[in-house]
């Protein structure tokens, strides 16, 4: 499919326990502005729940959209990971990098060579050692709601809440703990933004919660070198639920920023 330099094909990529609808407020804004959207459902995850199973991990959800590049014979795609999603899109880059022409990474979480979610978030280890005295110790729930402004994903509105647990099913525990692949040189050549969510209120010191749920701290340089951009969005963690305009200016901002560099999709 040819198109105008100034077009661009977004695919956004959810994080852990939700599904491609939690993007339902972010596409039309984007397709507003004449781009392309793709917001897939990772395999056990909203249509697709019921493919849920103990082999299902990292690997199984990086195909997921590196079949979906190859099947729509995507390349420049500009490819957004919320959360968990970072590890997903950073496995993406350096099994397909001639077809992603930029990564977002939206309060995601940013590995290295070799680190699964559990080196990345080592709390994590809380939720797999919950799910262990369980008969399905494989089946990992989704965070329960918090007090206060930690919410549910840092959603609080009750109407949000509500629609969001619409969505929201169990991961898969090797998912947590299958270790990301990053060894393609070639993947350092693609530009990435990072959009830190900051809360939706100003914070002398970060509640307990918050601060233990932090991933690390994004790298200060890209790996070709030069710095690293980052933006920061005053919401909650799921801030395609409580602020979706906010983040598709952001997202079209890292469009434009394609389109300055002269890159053209399909």
């Amino acid at each position: 499919m040819s198109s105008t330099p100034r077009t661009k094909t977004f695919v956004l990529v959810h994080g852990a326990w939700h599904s491609g609808r939690v993007w339902d407020r972010v596409t039309p804004l984007l397709t507003r502005s004449g781009h392309r959207v793709l917001a897939p459902s990772l395999t056990g995850h909203g249509e697709r729940a019921h493919l849920l199973g103990p082999d299902v991990g990292l690997d199984t959800h990086a195909a997921d959209i590196t079949a979906l590049l190859h099947d729509g014979n995507l390349t420049d795609t500009v490819l957004v990971g919320h959360s968990y999603a970072g590890m997903v899109i950073s496995a993406v880059a350096h099994q397909v990098p001639e077809r992603v022409g930029a990564l977002v990474f939206v309060d995601a979480m940013v590995p290295a060579d070799g680190e699964s979610v559990l080196d990345v978030l080592p709390m994590t280890q809380q939720l797999l050692d919950l799910a262990a005295g369980t008969d399905t110790p494989w089946r990992i729930p989704p965070l329960p709601e918090g007090a206060g402004a930690t919410g549910l994903f840092g959603v609080t509105d009750p109407a949000d809440v509500a629609w969001l647990r619409t969505m929201l099913s169990d991961e898969s525990a090797r998912c947590f703990e299958q270790p990301v692949r990053l060894d393609n040189p070639a993947a350092a050549a693609i530009p990435r933004v990072h959009v830190e969510c900051v809360g939706a209120e100003p914070e002398p010191e970060p509640e307990p919660e918050r601060a233990a749920a932090r991933h690390r701290a994004v790298p200060t340089t890209q790996p070709n070198g030069s710095p690293s951009q980052v933006w920061e969005l005053r919401s909650g963690h799921d801030c395609m639920v409580t602020v979706p305009d906010q983040l598709a200016a952001l997202l079209l901002k890292a469009a434009e920023s394609m389109s300055a560099r002269g890159g053209a999709s399909c």
